[in-house]
């Protein structure tokens, strides 16, 4: 095609079945039908935007609107040689948006993870599952990534698709139990749940359990996030081997933020608590249980975010800065973990 040129593709729709899975949430390779795959008399595009009015191609300066198949389905047939780089125009009622295909990529969750998710022992989990913002073929986006084995299918929903997971279907990795979705221009700050589809067909939206940043409950959504925190503790880490651990002193307070100085946040605990605790003669803080519970009653011991310091007293960085004016203070930090605790 040539430049600033359109092009009328042919219907190119889903199988009946592979679109009765993907409108029950139940497909486990989305893959294999939306997006570009190379057939036989071109390249055919499918893209499932429920409540779009149009869909439409862009490929440089050439663009082709596809059929609307119904149910949030489009699809078209072009005949090109090859898949070629393009973007998608959505068109809502008074809104329309551009941006690139989660369906034309590739998984962003290597082989190796996979292996050591399924021995049982993946060491950084945190790294392979939940929302990780990154770049990705040369898109920025979020890799969503959550281990459901027992589910029938899952999509990710969130403040990004008025939380409509319809057009976010996941795919199934192999016998991993992980399913995985690469979503183009999602960032730090989005909201988000997994709309899981059970055994039995029903559907339950749920947080992510490996999310690194939550909603102040009673708020439960996950939220993307990630750090570029300078961390300022380089001496204090650098000097924690200058004495062997079992000749030197230790003297440990135990505190529970919330309630120490009601009302403080994170940082401005930093202003009050490392003074406080060296002036007192202590070595290190206990910190009880900050991982992100529903309950502010339980203080703490009923988790459900493992890897979220609670919102209440503000953000991972904020909970960074107060560990880090512990540290320039000559302070350790323990932190409580409870595993055995549940809602």
């Amino acid at each position: 095609m040539s430049s600033s040129s359109s092009a009328t593709p042919s219907p190119a729709p889903a199988e009946p079945g592979d679109r009765e899975r993907l409108l029950a949430g139940t497909h486990h390779d989305p893959h294999t039908v939306l997006g570009a795959h190379p057939v036989s008399g071109g390249v055919a595009f499918r893209v499932l935007r429920p409540g779009a009015l149009s869909v439409t191609l862009v490929m440089g300066e050439a663009w082709a609107e596809l059929y609307d198949d119904g149910d949030g389905f489009f699809s078209g047939l072009l005949p090109l040689r090859e898949v070629p780089e393009y973007r998608l125009l959505v068109a809502y009622e008074g809104v329309v948006l551009e941006t690139d295909d989660p369906y034309r990529f590739l998984p962003a969750l290597g082989a190796f993870d996979l292996h050591l998710i399924g021995q049982g022992r993946h060491e950084e989990l945190w790294r392979a599952l939940g929302a990780r913002a990154m770049t990705h073929a040369g898109v920025r986006g979020t890799r969503f990534t959550v281990w459901a084995p027992n589910a029938r299918g899952v999509r990710v929903c969130g403040d990004f698709c008025h939380w409509d997971g319809r057009a976010y279907p996941m795919r199934s990795l192999g016998s991993s139990g992980v399913w995985e979705l690469f979503v183009p221009g999602v960032g730090p700050g989005t909201l988000y749940k997994f709309e899981i589809t059970r055994p039995d067909g029903t559907h339950t939206l749920r947080a992510d359990p490996m999310a690194r940043r939550t909603e102040v409950p009673p708020a439960t959504a996950s939220i993307v996030t990630e750090s570029a925190y300078a961390w300022g503790d380089a001496a204090w880490m650098g000097g924690r081997g200058d004495v062997p651990v079992h000749r030197a002193p230790l003297s440990v307070y135990e505190v529970h933020l919330p309630s120490w100085r009601p009302g403080l946040t994170y940082r401005q605990l930093a202003e009050q608590l490392p003074g406080y605790v060296r002036d007192l003669g202590f070595t290190h803080v206990e910190l009880m249980p900050l991982a992100e519970h529903p309950f502010g009653g339980s203080w703490g011991y009923q988790v459900t975010g493992f890897y979220a310091p609670t919102a209440r007293l503000g953000t991972p960085d904020d909970f960074r800065f107060l560990v880090d004016a512990l540290h320039r203070a000559g302070i350790g930090v323990l932190l409580d973990w409870v595993p055995a605790h549940f809602p």
